[in-house]
């Protein structure tokens, strides 16, 4: 008897809804984005997140790093799942894969079941700038009219969108190391946005008159000087998150700035741009001001006065991922898109 009941429970098939680029792309707005991880931050600063410290394993023969990503969202939301994200630096050139891959399982929070297997390197482009959307909102002035991106890969282009979204933007320049890339990444939003684009000739450039600036890089070292911030300014740090010794933003900046962060856990962590500061004496873990759940939730404000710099970091979320996957999901299921398959 008890082995047919095994065998009962080994043929039953769960029907998994899968989602790829071009599905997710129909039915996930940067705005519905925003909206959703507005709603994640406040549960996280109620305490109603569960989210471990993403392990990584290192692949130093292979230039290349995977990390798990679990988290379950409570109070009003119910998202659970993890994603599987790597990053590896030879994939453009010698694999011709992108250089960061993801899948993000999704999971019924109240039974556990599989609900929807997604791509997760375009919610990791999405989320991503959706998060510093969010801190943007909050955090910068209310009268800006220019943003300055450092980095022209895709980041940078979900980043421009998600700046768009929360603020009154009219112009925006871009750098990267690659001229090419920056010219290509102009003519490309150009179509996406209506403000006016143009490529950047030097890093000090881009801060000249930015009233938000943007660093998506993969730089190692700082890609600008803090003595060059105009006051009143607000900074995304995304690109630095994988310990110390690498960092976008350099020590003056993070001395000069009103510190808030995605998770005080994740960024002593794993953020050069403020481990490394805090290893040379130049600041306190007490610098850092706020979560930014704690901003969204009322509990600390984003920006004291007009004449504040104030600094985003952003080392990524599990809940992040997790609460854009269930929106998504909903989203698909209501508007049919996507391929239910049995596993």
């Amino acid at each position: 008897m008890f082995m047919v009941s095994v065998r009962r429970l080994l043929r039953r098939e769960e029907m998994v809804l899968i989602l790829t680029k071009s599905d997710m792309e129909l039915v996930l707005t940067m705005k519905e984005n925003i909206g959703v991880l507005e709603q994640a931050f406040k549960e996280q600063a109620s305490g109603n997140v569960d989210m471990p410290l993403r392990p990584t394993i290192v692949l130093d023969e292979f230039h290349g790093r995977a990390s798990f990503m679990p988290a379950y969202v409570g109070g009003d939301m119910k998202a659970l799942g993890i994603k599987v994200i790597s990053a590896f630096q030879d994939n453009p050139t010698k694999h011709n894969l992108p250089f960061i891959q993801g899948t993000i399982l999704l999971l019924d929070a109240k039974n556990g079941s599989l609900l929807a297997i997604l791509d997760g390197g375009h919610v990791t482009a999405m989320r991503t700038a959706a998060a510093s959307g969010v801190a943007t909102k909050y955090m910068a002035r209310q009268d800006v009219e220019q943003v300055g991106i450092f980095g022209a890969g895709i980041q940078g282009e979900t980043h421009l969108l998600a700046m768009c979204e929360v603020s009154k933007i009219s112009r925006a320049l871009v750098f990267d190391v690659s001229k090419q890339k920056a010219d290509a990444f102009s003519k490309k939003m150009k179509k996406e946005v209506d403000v006016e684009i143009s490529v950047a000739n030097s890093e000090r450039e881009v801060i000249k008159d930015s009233d938000i600036i943007v660093t998506v890089t993969t730089s190692r070292q700082p890609v600008f000087k803090g003595e060059w911030l105009e006051s009143g300014c607000h900074i995304n740090g995304v690109g630095s998150h994988h310990g110390p010794g690498i960092r976008e933003v350099d020590a003056t900046t993070v001395k000069r700035s009103l510190v808030v962060v995605d998770s005080r856990e994740a960024c002593l962590k794993e953020a050069g741009d403020l481990i490394d500061p805090i290893a040379e004496g130049v600041i306190s873990q007490e610098h850092i001001y706020a979560e930014l759940g704690e901003v969204v939730a009322g509990k600390k404000k984003g920006r004291m006065k007009d004449g504040d710099i104030t600094f985003f970091k952003s080392v990524g979320l599990a809940l992040e991922d997790v609460s854009t996957a269930l929106r998504t999901y909903d989203l698909a299921q209501k508007r049919g898109v996507g391929k239910n398959v049995a596993i």
